[in-house]
């Protein structure tokens, strides 16, 4: 699989911050991005690190298959509201990866995290493994976070590296897994534009996706 970056820049984040805020409630179509050779994501924490608690029961399905690891090596914010923000994050990267290994395009776990063009690159994503035939095996590797509240929005702007070297595609027939050497390929910079609960929900939707590749920073 060919690897593709978005290029939404943190300042159209901050212009578009308003408009999420009332299009962001439910799912939405997608689409591509991300840098991938037969990579995405999965879970390796409890499906919401610190997630609300009423709202918990009511939250979909986000694990992936055993021979997937996701590993989100992040510190804990000592701010609640940027804590929510970030494992919401988190859960929308393994609502992404549920997805894949579902071969579901209209999964409805990354639709729950997500508004807007975030569920947009979802579904792209989603709809190119399922094309090539693909599922995703091995490790994925998310750090180096940082949260920022954006000017004149409730909004969150959530950073991080990911490095996909040990993350592999694996041909759903042949279960064939589809290996590749790490390279600066391997690395990416991801920034997530948050946006915070509405009315009785406790759920931060993920707003717009940036995903830029060949990220020498994250190596």
């Amino acid at each position: 699989m060919a690897r593709r970056a978005l290029t939404t820049t943190a300042a159209v984040f901050a212009t578009t911050a308003a408009l999420l805020l009332t299009a962001c409630g439910g799912g939405g179509d997608d689409k591509p991005s991300g840098d991938i050779k037969g990579a995405a994501d999965g879970a390796s924490r409890s499906p919401s690190a610190s997630a609300s608690g009423p709202a918990e029961a009511d939250r979909p399905d986000v694990s992936v298959p055993k021979d997937l690891k996701l590993v989100f090596d992040f510190d804990q914010p000592s701010d609640t509201k940027h804590a929510e923000a970030l494992a919401d994050a988190e859960n929308y990267i393994r609502a992404l990866k549920h997805g894949i290994a579902e071969q579901d395009v209209d999964d409805p776990a990354y639709r729950f995290y997500s508004g807007a063009q975030a569920s947009q690159y979802a579904k792209s994503q989603i709809a190119s493994w399922v094309k090539g035939g693909w599922t995703v095996t091995g490790t994925d590797k998310y750090y180096d976070e940082d949260i920022t509240p954006l000017n004149d929005s409730k909004s969150l702007l959530v950073s991080f590296c990911r490095n996909q070297a040990k993350f592999y595609g694996r041909e759903i027939k042949s279960k064939k897994v589809l290996y590749t050497e790490e390279s600066l390929d391997s690395y990416q910079s991801w920034k997530l534009l948050m946006i915070p609960p509405s009315g009785s929900s406790k759920v931060w939707k993920t707003g717009n996706v940036e995903v830029i590749g060949k990220a020498k920073q994250c190596r």
